[in-house]
C-alpha cells in the first residue's frame, strides 16, 4: 500500500513551521486517539498515521531527507520505536499526552498553563449596584510576536538539547543505583535556544499592558470576584492561558451603608417635626421619596422603604431602604428662643410627667436602683 504524503497527512503546507506542524499534530491526535475511538480500526490507523509523519517533520534532519528524497529517504526511521507493538501502548500515550500537558518520554518541550491573574477594582456604591461596564488596562505575559513562543530568532528554531537528546531529564548512576534528575542543560524542556529571540531574549513571552472590557453585574458587593476565562498569562510553550479574576471593592458611600441587600441611611429632622410630625424627602439611589413623620416621633425610629435597596446578584428579591430618623437639637439660639424655650419646658412640667415618658421612667429606674443599694448597706 502506497504511503502517503506526511504534509497531506497533517494537513499543512511545505512551509509549515515548527509551531504548525504542532498544532496540527495535537489536533488531530486527539482526534483519533484510540482511547476516543474504542474498536475503530480506521482510527487507529489514522492515528499511527499522524505519528508517524509528525515524527519525521518535526526533525529538521529527517524532514529535510524527507523533503528531498520522499518516504525512501526515511523508510526505517519513520515511527521507530512506535506504533503498538514497539513501545508499546504507553510510549504512544505519552507521545501524545505527553507533548500536549507536558509529561511523557516525547523529549519535545513541555507546555504549561499560564497564571492567574487578579485585579483589584474600586467602585462606587452606584456601580456596585446598578452594574456597570469597565475598561481595564492589565499587565500580563503575552506570546511574543517575534518568535511565537518559541524563544528562538526569527527564522532559526530551539535545537534538540545534545545533553539529555531531548528527553528533558538525565540518569546519574549512583553505585548499584540509578537515578533520573532533570537536565541541567535545557532545565527539563528537551531543548536549547543557540540564538535567541532579540525581543524577548530567549523566554518566548514579553509583558504587555492589555486593556480589557469586564461588565460588572448589579448587586456585586466587596469581596466578589468576576471572572474572565482566559485573559490571565499566555501559556508556555503552547500551553493554555490563564484566568483573570476582577475583585471587587466598593468605596464607602457618604449616605448610605450597606447591609447585605439592604440600605440604611440616617435622617436628621428637627425638634418642631419629631413633635407634631410632618413630611421629609428622603433620598434613594435613584431619587426623592416623601417619608411622613408621625407626631412624637422620637430618636431612632425606622422607616422601611421597601424594594429601594440592592437585587441580589444571584437573583431573589430586591432590598429595602431603611431610613433611621435623628431629632437634631436647635443650635445657635438667640435670647427669645431660648426665652421661649425656657417658658415650654415650665409649661410641660406643670402639666404632669406625660410628656416625656421615657425620660421619667429612667428616672425612675435611676431611683430604684440607688435605694437596692441603701438597702443592701443596710443589711
Amino acid at each position: 500500500m502506497e504511503k502517503r504524503d506526511y504534509y497531506e497527512i497533517l494537513g499543512v503546507s511545505r512551509t509549515a513551521s515548527g509551531a504548525e506542524l504542532k498544532k496540527a499534530y495535537r489536533r488531530l491526535a486527539m482526534k483519533y486517539h484510540p482511547d476516543r475511538n474504542p474498536d475503530d480500526e480506521e482510527a487507529e490507523m489514522r492515528f499511527k498515521e499522524v505519528k508517524e509523519a509528525y515524527e519525521v517533520l518535526c526533525d529538521s534532519q529527517k524532514r529535510a531527507a524527507y523533503d528531498q528524497f520522499g518516504h525512501a529517504g526515511v523508510d526505517g526511521q519513520a515511527g521507530a520505536g512506535g506504533g503498538f507493538g514497539g513501545g508499546g501502548f504507553g510510549d504512544i500515550f505519552g507521545d501524545v499526552f505527553g507533548d500536549i500537558f507536558g509529561g511523557g518520554r516525547s523529549g519535545r518541550q513541555s507546555a504549561y498553563r499560564g497564571a492567574d491573574l487578579q485585579y483589584n477594582l474600586e467602585l462606587t456604591l452606584e456601580e456596585a449596584v446598578f452594574g456597570v461596564d469597565k475598561e481595564l488596562t492589565i499587565p500580563r505575559m503575552e506570546e511574543c510576536d517575534s518568535c511565537h513562543g518559541t524563544g528562538a530568532k526569527e527564522g532559526t528554531e530551539p535545537l534538540t538539547c545534545h545533553t539529555c537528546h531531548g528527553v528533558g531529564q538525565v540518569r546519574m548512576q549512583q553505585g548499584f543505583f540509578s537515578v533520573q534528575q532533570t537536565c541541567p542543560t535545557c532545565r527539563g524542556s528537551g531543548k536549547v535556544i543557540a540564538d535567541p529571540c532579540t525581543s524577548c531574549h530567549g523566554e518566548g513571552r514579553l509583558e504587555k499592558q492589555r486593556r480589557i472590557a469586564v461588565k460588572i453585574p448589579a448587586g456585586v458587593d466587596s469581596g466578589d470576584r468576576v471572572r474572565l476565562s482566559g485573559e490571565g498569562e499566555s501559556g508556555i510553550n503552547g500551553g493554555p492561558p490563564g484566568d483573570l479574576f476582577v475583585q471587587v471593592h466598593v468605596r464607602q458611600h457618604s449616605l448610605f451603608e450597606r447591609q447585605g441587600d439592604d440600605l440604611f441611611c440616617k435622617v436628621p429632622i428637627s425638634f418642631v417635626t419629631a413633635t407634631l410630625g410632618g413630611e421629609l424627602d428622603a433620598p434613594t439611589l435613584d431619587g426623592k421619596v416623601k417619608i411622613k413623620i408621625p407626631p412624637e416621633t422620637q430618636t431612632g425610629k425606622r422607616f422601611r422603604l421597601r424594594g429601594k435597596g440592592v437585587k441580589p446578584v444571584r437573583g431573589g428579591p430586591q432590598g429595602d431602604l431603611i431610613c433611621e430618623v435623628v431629632v437634631e437639637t436647635p443650635v445657635k439660639l438667640n435670647k427669645e428662643q431660648k426665652q421661649l424655650l425656657k417658658q415650654f419646658s415650665e409649661s410641660l412640667e406643670q402639666s404632669g410627667r406625660k410628656h416625656s415618658p421615657q425620660f421619667h421612667s429612667w428616672t425612675d429606674g435611676v431611683k430604684g436602683f440607688f435605694e437596692d443599694i441603701k438597702e443592701k448597706f443596710k443589711q
